[in-house]
């Protein structure tokens, strides 16, 4: 009670709070999502992300030196696949010479030790832009589940840590577990999307990938027959429990400022890593204020990362994973 009580005490100078201060971030906490392209020394600026780029394979791996010099550790990847290489079935998902494919094995050549995430999902390869094949004007989960295991299946070969299914089927993490220990790969991890919300925060990153779904009268407008309700709460731990027991060995909260909740929820439930996306829309509405002199660019950006830490994350997934990692560093 005060007067005996008086919390300013702990907040007297910067040297009093940073010792009581009671989260921190560090570049080994922030995985960073990287675009990749066909060509050769090819680079170009995703207009709604400023900052972010596509790159080909040769830029990509010095980029992947760069941040793992800065103490970044794990890296999403993401292809922008070739319209004439797309189809319903997703086929070019398990190409062994695809571009996924051969930008594993060129980064993992380049820098053995930082952790390759690939993305498992088909909507960078369908015709329709959905996460799945599409069947009767809907996108079948079974069949999906299938495709997404050779897909998984083709990234482990290729030399990933871990695979990154976001595609929100039913019952996919069990299909991997069981394709990848088949194959020989027990030791290749999954980290499962597991509340991934149907969200408008995604839209930057489709503009990134041309994967957003197309406007057809046969097949679903949006992802919501999948992705989840963004008025859910008690769903997104079901998913999450449902992920660990099918064998997740790091679950995901997607995205991630707005559904800070969701990321306490979900940690206070599993016995795994939560990772949480901080996701392209979230990335561009930062830049945007900061571009019009609205708000102080690196101190939003350092307050939002530390707010999902504080929540739970053990790992974030995060577009200011270079910058945020070169301020730590200072």
């Amino acid at each position: 009670m005060f007067p005996l009580h008086r919390g300013r005490r702990l907040r007297t100078n910067e040297s009093i709070r940073s010792l009581v201060r009671e989260t921190s971030l560090s570049p080994a906490d922030f995985m960073f999502p990287m675009f990749i392209a066909e060509g050769e020394n090819y680079k170009v600026e995703i207009p709604s992300m400023p900052g972010i780029f596509r790159r080909s394979i040769d830029l990509t791996v010095e980029e992947v030196k760069e941040i793992f010099a800065l103490g970044i550790r794990a890296v999403n990847i993401y292809v922008k696949v070739s319209e004439n290489l797309k189809d319903n079935e997703g086929n070019e998902a398990w190409n062994p010479d695809g571009l996924m494919q051969n930008a594993i094995r060129a980064i993992k050549a380049a820098c053995p030790e930082m952790i390759v995430m690939p993305d498992v999902a088909l909507d960078p390869y369908s015709i329709y832009g959905h996460d799945g094949i599409i069947a009767n004007g809907d996108v079948e989960n079974d069949s999906t589940n299938a495709a997404l295991v050779k897909m998984a299946v083709s990234h482990a070969q290729a030399g990933a840590d871990f695979v990154a299914p976001s595609d929100m089927m039913d019952g996919r993490i069990l299909r991997l577990r069981e394709g990848l220990d088949a194959a020989g790969f027990h030791n290749v991890g999954i980290m499962s999307y597991s509340a991934k919300y149907a969200s408008a925060f995604y839209g930057p990153f489709r503009d990134a990938l041309d994967s957003a779904p197309v406007d057809a009268t046969e097949i679903p407008k949006d992802k919501k027959t999948y992705q989840m309700d963004y008025a859910n709460r008690i769903e997104a731990i079901k998913e999450a429990l449902w992920d660990v027991e099918e064998g997740a060995d790091m679950v995901m909260v997607k995205p991630g400022i707005a559904y800070l909740d969701i990321v306490r929820e979900v940690k206070n439930a599993v016995n795994v890593p939560v990772t949480v996306y901080h996701v392209s829309g979230e990335y561009a509405m930062i830049k945007a204020a900061a571009e019009r002199g609205w708000l102080d660019h690196d101190q939003i950006m350092m307050e939002q990362l530390m707010c999902i830490k504080r929540a739970g994350a053990s790992l974030i997934s995060t577009y200011f994973a270079k910058e945020a990692a070169i301020l730590l560093n200072k």
